[in-house]
């Protein structure tokens, strides 16, 4: 089988984490555990933490496999040299506004490549709700990877009623999606 016949025939997952190393690391591990089942797989990283990470670990962190790639996308903020932590707020409100397009143009361009398989599945993290929007919009199976604990989920699901009983003081603290 040639190399492009082999493309064609592998499963290609698309990974979108949310830019904090709470939820790339464990999409990360998800990631090398679907790729070690013959997968294709595009990690895809926010222009920011692709660029954070490689002054921490040097381009050839990033450099994947033939197999194993990353892309990026804008998170509609400002550049910033810092390597700290991003306006978490202001970043959840971005990522809302302006991923959608960018990432529905990525998987577009992925799937009229005639070098990598068709992707056949998005991995979203559980507050990058665009990634899943894409995914119903082009007709790609998806599924949705909740990154922190199950108190953390909990506490996500339940957020309008614990603000609502006062138990979680500050609306602009919570979830934004």
């Amino acid at each position: 089988m040639s190399p492009l016949e082999q493309a064609t025939e592998k499963r290609h997952a698309v990974f979108v984490p949310y830019p904090a190393q709470g939820h790339v690391n464990p999409m990360m591990q998800l990631a090398k555990l679907i790729h070690s089942r013959d997968f294709h797989i595009t990690f895809v990283n926010t222009e920011f933490n692709h660029n954070r990470l490689i002054r921490s670990k040097g381009p050839d962190s990033v450099k994947g496999l033939s197999d194993f790639v990353f892309e990026t996308l804008p998170d509609g903020l400002p550049p910033s040299d810092k390597d700290g932590t991003q306006d978490v707020p202001a970043l959840c409100d971005s990522i809302k506004k302006t991923c959608l397009g960018p990432f529905k143009e990525l998987v577009t361009k992925i799937n009229s490549s005639s070098q990598v398989p068709q992707v056949t599945c998005i991995v979203a993290d559980g507050i990058m709700t665009f990634g899943s929007k894409a995914a119903r919009e082009l007709g790609i199976p998806e599924v949705t990877l909740w990154t922190a604990s199950a108190c953390g989920f909990m506490g996500y699901l339940q957020y309008g009623e614990l603000v609502k009983r006062g138990i979680i003081p500050f609306k602009d603290s919570g979830p934004v999606f």
